[in-house]
């Protein structure tokens, strides 16, 4: 594995006596794509609210570029920049395509309520720089077609695409995708899987991917880490971890 951009130690969320996250411990390097699998209600989704800061860690540390990022709030974590998309659709139903994505850009810079409501030279330069990003990765993703089209008007393969491209508007260096692939056909999940590897190598920003669909899964990721019941049972290599004799009980059953 490269150098880490993300380490997480002993990471344990409880919720009252339900203990969702158990010590668990990964790492993910520059410009590499993890796979975090297991069955439903193994974990999964609590890491990653815990990793974007909307979820508090009972124990453990979370390491983002050599710093120490434990309990930093969601604002922050996409200061630092970690993006991430949502396994049911979030667009702005009531914005165009273009505006949607200019929402993720957004992140980066800021400016006062004052200085948005006249419109000062601050905000005037942080609109030029997030349509900008807009622009390129509607291009990018062959979206530019419907950047004035509503987003919730869109097909919903296009706004799977849309989410992925509000995300990286942002410039991030690390992008959490959260069951990308869900809801869409054989044919779109295909050409997602290119997409996703394609924005990885070009932007080498790193991902990590939950995801249920396991041909998607082991055909783009570098590695995989598997949870089952709050705790990590496997973390390896794609073709390893499938036949890890733990991984095959918590899929198919003992």
């Amino acid at each position: 594995m490269t150098a880490a951009l993300l380490e997480v130690a002993g990471l344990s969320v409880r919720f009252g006596g339900l203990r969702a996250v158990d010590d668990v411990s990964f790492a993910i390097g520059k410009n590499e794509i993890v796979g975090l699998i297991g069955p439903n209600g193994a974990g999964k989704t609590t890491i990653f609210n815990t990793l974007c800061g909307v979820i508090r860690a009972s124990a453990g540390r979370v390491t983002f570029a050599e710093r120490d990022v434990t309990g930093l709030a969601p604002e922050r974590m996409a200061e630092l920049g970690v993006a991430r998309t949502f396994q049911n659709v979030r667009l702005f139903g009531e914005l165009s395509l273009r505006e949607n994505v200019m929402m993720g850009a957004y992140r980066a810079g800021s400016c006062g309520l004052f200085a948005a409501m006249l419109r000062l030279g601050r905000h005037r330069r942080l609109e030029r720089e997030a349509a900008r990003r807009a622009d390129a990765w509607l291009g990018r993703l062959g979206l530019t077609a419907y950047a004035a089209t509503k987003a919730t008007a869109l097909p919903f393969g296009l706004q799977r695409v849309a989410e992925i491209a509000r995300a990286m508007a942002s410039e991030p260096q690390l992008v959490l995708l959260d069951e990308p692939a869900a809801g869409l056909n054989e044919v779109e999940k295909h050409e997602l899987a290119h997409i996703l590897r394609d924005i990885v190598r070009e932007t080498a920003c790193s991902a990590l991917l939950v995801e249920h669909n396991m041909p998607l899964v082991m055909g783009l990721v570098d590695r995989v880490v598997v949870l089952d019941f709050g705790r990590k049972i496997a973390d390896g290599l794609p073709d390893q971890v499938v036949r890890d004799p733990a991984v095959v009980e918590a899929y198919l059953g003992a």
